[in-house]
């Protein structure tokens, strides 16, 4: 071979060698980050290729697919009950993504999940086309409509659990919508989405309020700070008079009181029984003053407060027990000050309490499924902490059933079945100047166990601000979704 013709053949064996280079390293080092590029059409075009799986409640699917005439993309979805559901599905949109489980689970109902390679395998021999797989919740059909009827035209959200699993039962939010109204990619369907964003509407129904809204709990935390004073040993008798005094002034100030929410002569020196059955700031604003903002914290966090990744696998929002000074401090112990909780945290408070004092981790996605129906991933229930102990959990689920028998919480009242509960009214803005946020937390248990804990929040009504009660409002809702749970259990 003469010289320039040398030189031109190792020209070309470098440009193949390049070549093939440059191929190998887009195929498996750039493959993920060019398949996950939000700007790729491609991946957007094969995902909506195919009808997706479904999201399943009760066995039936709350999601499904239609064909459509838009571009590039064959199908898109289409939801039953979108505004009921919306807290739990999120929304897949052709012209705007998805969110909570359409997009954790996006692999799977989109049928490009690795877990489903063998499924994919076998249909490109059979040559049956690629499908969806399937997202199993843990949630009951019959407890969602509970809280979402019950919440009607309020504003607010329900979250319920069951105790013994920590599954999510309910998981109401309002104003909600329709995921269905801005599925495609058409004018109409941004416009529909632009409708619902925060700047264009107040109310934000596009907000998850069960999950990523915090509020202070109000009159709902003193049982975490019952549960600090019996858990140190502050207090061990729950029927035996505690020190404190009426009025009582908070520590560090210049002799401001803290106020009771009207005459409350039995929260002198009253048990912890009777504090939590009237509700007593005094009292409670006493006990997380007295045992400091360390031990406070610390009973708080083991509830799940100041925890930032409670992944439901839809991640909640970061529920605050703030470090702070004394009286801060006292007030953060009755659920004021910058106390906040979300009604999922408020939930796992009440569950900890029904499940004997061990708190289980809360999760709405019981299985994962093939298109074969095939289980390709199964959740375990898991022990998230242990808040309290069984000694002490028995005698807060005696106070909590005081409440709801012989005090504040009457609303929720079962017949036949023992109900646990507390009622919660918290203020909040400059000085206290907006309506407060009606609240209740509560469990019902029969003979066969303890089946569901609930939290509900009404952060606005066209009830009359002086009529605003967690006892009142948020109770009765409480016990719809409770009652509906146990139906389901005979």
């Amino acid at each position: 071979m003469n010289k320039p013709l040398r030189r031109v053949a190792i020209f070309c064996g470098l440009l193949i060698l390049a070549l093939l280079v440059r191929v190998n390293w887009v195929q498996f080092v750039q493959a993920d980050e060019l398949k996950n590029d939000p700007h790729n059409r491609r991946v957007a075009i094969e995902r909506y290729s195919i009808p997706r799986g479904n999201i399943i409640v009760d066995g039936k699917p709350v999601t499904g697919s239609t064909t459509t005439d838009s571009g590039d993309f064959m199908y898109k979805r289409t939801y039953k009950n979108g505004e009921m559901w919306a807290p739990v599905t999120g929304y897949a949109s052709q012209a705007f993504g998805a969110n909570q489980l359409e997009k954790l689970n996006d692999g799977i109902l989109s049928g490009s999940d690795d877990s489903l390679f063998f499924s994919r395998t076998v249909d490109m021999f059979t040559g049956e086309k690629r499908k969806g797989g399937n997202v199993v919740t843990t949630l009951d059909a019959k407890a969602q409509k509970a809280a979402f009827e019950g919440l009607g035209d309020k504003k607010g959200a329900v979250a319920a659990i069951n105790p013994e699993t920590g599954a999510i039962l309910a998981l109401a939010s309002t104003p909600s919508y329709d995921p269905s109204t801005f599925a495609g990619m058409s004018d109409k369907d941004s416009e529909a989405y632009n409708a619902l964003q925060k700047k264009n509407n107040p109310d934000d129904p596009m907000l998850n309020r069960a999950l990523r809204q915090t509020y202070p709990p109000g009159s709902t935390f003193k049982v975490v700070t019952a549960a600090a004073a019996l858990e140190n040993g502050l207090y061990t008798d729950i029927d035996a008079k505690t020190n404190s005094p009426l009025p009582w002034t908070l520590p560090d100030t210049a002799g401001v009181e803290l106020k009771n929410e009207g005459s409350l002569p039995s929260c002198k020196n009253g048990s912890l029984r009777e504090a939590l059955r009237v509700s007593c700031n005094t009292v409670f604003g006493k006990i997380s003053a007295d045992l400091g903002n360390k031990k406070m914290m610390a009973e708080a966090e083991k509830f799940g407060f100041n925890n930032p990744k409670i992944d439901t696998p839809v991640r909640a929002a970061e529920s605050i027990y703030p470090k702070d000074n004394r009286p801060q401090n006292a007030m953060a112990g009755i659920g004021q000050a910058s106390n906040r909780a979300t009604p999922l945290q408020m939930a796992m408070v009440a569950s900890a309490i029904a499940n004997g004092g061990k708190l289980m981790k809360p999760y709405m996605v019981e299985k994962l499924e093939a298109p074969n129906l095939n289980v390709v991933q199964q959740h375990t229930p898991e022990k998230m902490s242990e808040p309290l102990t069984p000694q002490n959990a028995q005698k807060l689920q005696d106070m909590m059933e005081t409440v709801v028998t012989h005090g504040t919480g009457k609303r929720a009242q079962i017949s036949n079945v023992t109900v646990g509960g507390k009622t919660g009214t918290a203020q909040h803005g400059e000085n206290n100047k907006d309506n407060p946020y009606a609240w209740f937390i509560s469990y019902a248990k029969t003979a066969k166990g303890t089946p569901v804990a609930v939290a509900v929040v009404i952060e606005g009504s066209d009830t009359l601000r002086d009529d605003i009660a967690g006892g009142a409002l948020s109770a009765p809702i409480a016990k719809d979704v409770m009652e509906a749970v146990l139906e389901g259990e005979k």
